[in-house]
């Protein structure tokens, strides 16, 4: 399957192709991998779907000079971690749209000539004043290259002005409610809400996307879609890999602000959340945004954390969290978080949702688990000689062999009355054939469409922030004496609520 037939509902959505106008995508923090393995790639997969106008431009910001090796260093990463193809003849026209600036991120000089230098650019190649600032920078860089942005005349296009202008914001935006209320109001003082795209990439992943057309799409789900069928929801995002160089980084973060606050909580909005009216972001984010409103604060006791030691993945020993490097020997930062919450609303009320995710675990996977509640029937009790009968489960399998799976019972060939479960798999690969798209690629379209639908606003973050905050809050006044308390390979501490270390039916998607 070629990118463009991958792409093809990224394009389409149900109405005709759209193209952004002329524009420059330009990139604060440039010399990072996520440019050349994501950004750079995700433009490129665009361009080759015919999704980009003639008149558009890449330009590179960082503070190092690397204006001779900053293409041929891009074009390393779009090849070996991007997914491009070396021998496409495309690759060296869509590179000759690509320039590098350098310039410090607290240097007004170098913002004044990167306005002029811009502005050069609209009259060479006719992007007629249209800037997509895209900050993948350190958190504490945000503010101040926003406000030197507004200082130097490019964030406003101005009341009377035919040219837009967008600022995209990479997580984590904030590390608690006091400094995301704080991170807001900096960036509102000279962006307009309607500007601002703070991004999440897994929003960009086709089963996140899915998950909204598999519920009001099939008149099958919908009506046990509630607190009557179902007795749980688990949400996992399970890794194998630790810190990966990242300490400094995780050790200001930890598991529960890195992916629980925002990855975790887009899932989970997009599963319990109400028919929005349409897919216009204004009614999208509406539903989402009265889920995070309806779940009750969460207990410090229903939040479980963890750390791991030193242990054996696949075979190969590893070192525990604290013998990482520029890790603290003495570090409390968690590596596993998991909460149980309960959303108090007419559909969900009673329903428990477990959310959890951690580093170093046994298997690496990201899926909900929806399951329901047993049968009544007294046909299939543990002493009928027949066999229990166990929940029906829909997986909704993120990464990897990304699918949906359902779980059953039937009684197996033979004389035996037996009951056993089965599984009925979707796979996407298998359907519709493998895409070398990385996600980016709906989101980064959006942001030049300004299409703000799968993107966070102020309200949303705020409302997930102020239920994370007090149990981040309540941790950091009680350290846990007891880390690492699970070694690496494993399922993570032994307290969990509810176990998610088996091999369910479901669990391997890609048999």
């Amino acid at each position: 399957m070629g990118v463009t037939a991958a792409l093809r509902p990224v394009a389409q959505s149900g109405r005709d192709k759209r193209i952004p106008e002329p524009c420059i995508f330009v990139v604060f923090g440039a010399s990072g991998d996520l440019t050349k393995r994501k950004l750079l790639p995700a433009l490129f997969h665009l361009r080759q779907a015919g999704l980009l106008p003639e008149e558009f431009a890449v330009v590179g910001v960082a503070r190092r000079d690397f204006s001779e090796t900053f293409i041929p260093d891009m074009k390393d990463g779009m090849v070996m971690g991007g997914g491009v193809a070396e021998t496409d003849p495309r690759l060296d026209s869509f590179l000759d749209r690509v320039t590098y600036f350098q310039t410090n991120f607290d240097d007004d000089d170098g913002f004044e000539r990167l306005k002029h230098y811009l502005a050069e650019l609209d009259e060479d190649l006719g992007t007629r004043g249209n800037r997509l600032f895209y900050l993948a920078v350190a958190p504490e860089y945000f503010a101040d290259i926003i406000a030197r942005l507004g200082a130097h005349g490019m964030a406003q296009p101005g009341e009377e002005a035919d040219h837009w202008v967008r600022v995209v914001i990479e997580k984590p935006f904030g590390t608690d409610l006091v400094s995301a209320k704080k991170l807001n109001d900096d960036v509102n003082a000279v962006l307009s809400e309607d500007q601002v795209f703070r991004i999440d990439h897994y929003l960009g992943k086709e089963t996140v996307q899915n998950i909204l057309f598999f519920r009001f799409g099939n008149g099958i789900f919908e009506p046990i879609w509630n607190r009557n069928y179902i007795e749980r929801v688990e949400l996992t995002l399970a890794e194998t890999v630790g810190v990966e160089g990242r300490g400094p980084f995780y050790e200001k973060a930890g598991a529960l602000r890195d992916i629980l606050q925002n990855h975790a909580m887009e899932v989970l909005a997009l599963i319990a959340m109400e028919p929005p009216e349409s897919f216009q972001a204004e009614a999208v984010r509406s539903e989402k945004l009265k889920v995070w409103h309806s779940i009750s604060a969460i207990p410090p006791e229903h939040a479980i954390r963890g750390q791991y030691g030193p242990g054996t993945i696949e075979g190969k020993k590893v070192v525990g969290y604290r013998q990482e490097d520029r890790v603290s020997p003495e570090s409390g930062t968690e590596t596993f978080a998991e909460v149980q919450l309960e959303i108090a609303n007419w559909r969900w009320a009673g329903v428990p949702f477990y959310l959890r995710t951690g580093k170093r675990l046994a298997k690496r996977f990201t899926e909900a688990r929806i399951i329901f509640k047993p049968s009544p029937t007294q046909l299939f009790k543990q002493d009928s000689g027949i066999g229990e009968a166990e929940p029906n489960v829909i997986t909704l399998r993120i990464q990897p062999d990304d699918g949906i799976c359902l779980q059953f019972g039937v009684k197996p060939p033979g004389l035996t009355a037996d009951l056993s479960k089965v599984a009925m798999r979707f796979s996407y690969e298998a359907a519709f054939g493998k895409s070398s798209a990385n996600g980016y690629e709906r989101l980064l379209l959006d942001a030049m469409l300004g299409d703000p639908t799968l993107f966070s606003d102020r309200g949303g973050v705020e409302a997930t922030w102020a239920l994370f905050t007090p149990i981040l809050e309540a941790w950091a006044k009680e350290p846990d004496r007891n880390f690492p308390n699970y070694p690496a390979g494993s399922w993570g501490p032994g307290n969990v609520a509810t176990p998610f270390g088996d091999e369910p039916p479901c669990r391997d998607l890609g048999g």
